[in-house]
């Protein structure tokens, strides 16, 4: 059995992850910051530990990834239009989460980032994408320059439909969208396969079914 801490355990993708993981005989400890949340997620098969992303520090966040296996980091700031929650939870977030694997050992670290982060931002972006797309880029980067075994899923736009398990992933790959659910279960395939480690894709509905594509996109 290998335990997953999850950051942003509560957050969509996480939810549906879970039970993921418990089906491949994973055990997920969701970290969240309501105790409310407990019942909900104890009852998809996760354990459930108790982390604030902004206010606790690192230390905290290594006491909490101690006897994980690996860390998903899923958590972010929300379509609330706030810029500061931008920084401390897509980036600030990550580089505790970051720090945090690493003072507790745990090697294995997988990411949810944005589709085309990387690219430049056109005069008609707003403060609040300006901020997220910022977050989530130096987040990437702070993870691509770590020590950690990394991976980067770097999503298109998350949808709630029902999931296909057909996409198409790939360094960089045009706009589109891409259910959650599809999105958990590239998480968990990637969790599973040791050649995933320090890369970074792109990730939008497309016609190859999951295994398949990430076997394509690693040889």
């Amino acid at each position: 059995m290998t335990r997953i801490a999850i950051v942003g355990g509560h957050g969509k993708i996480a939810r549906l992850l879970i039970p993921l993981l418990v089906d491949a005989g994973h055990q997920p400890k969701a970290l969240v910051r309501n105790p409310d949340y407990s019942a909900e997620l104890e009852a998809l098969g996760a354990e459930v530990g108790m982390l604030d992303i902004e206010q606790d520090g690192a230390e905290a966040f290594a006491e909490a990834f101690t006897g994980a296996d690996a860390v998903v980091f899923a958590a972010g700031g929300g379509p609330d239009g706030n810029i500061e929650r931008k920084r401390t939870v897509d980036l600030g977030g990550s580089l505790k989460s970051i720090e945090g694997a690493l003072a507790a050992g745990v090697t294995r670290f997988v990411q949810i980032s944005a589709i085309a982060v990387d690219e430049p931002l056109g005069d008609d972006a707003g403060d609040v994408w300006k901020a997220y797309v910022e977050a989530k880029r130096d987040a990437d980067r702070a993870l691509r320059d770590s020590e950690l075994d990394w991976t980067i899923i770097r999503p298109g736009g998350l949808t709630d439909e029902e999931p296909t398990g057909l996409v198409e992933l790939a360094e960089k790959v045009e706009r589109g969208q891409i259910p959650r659910a599809d999105v958990a279960a590239v998480i968990l395939a990637a969790l599973d396969e040791p050649a995933t480690i320090n890369r970074q894709w792109e990730l939008i509905s497309g016609d190859t079914p999951i295994d398949d594509a990430i076997a394509g996109a690693v040889s």
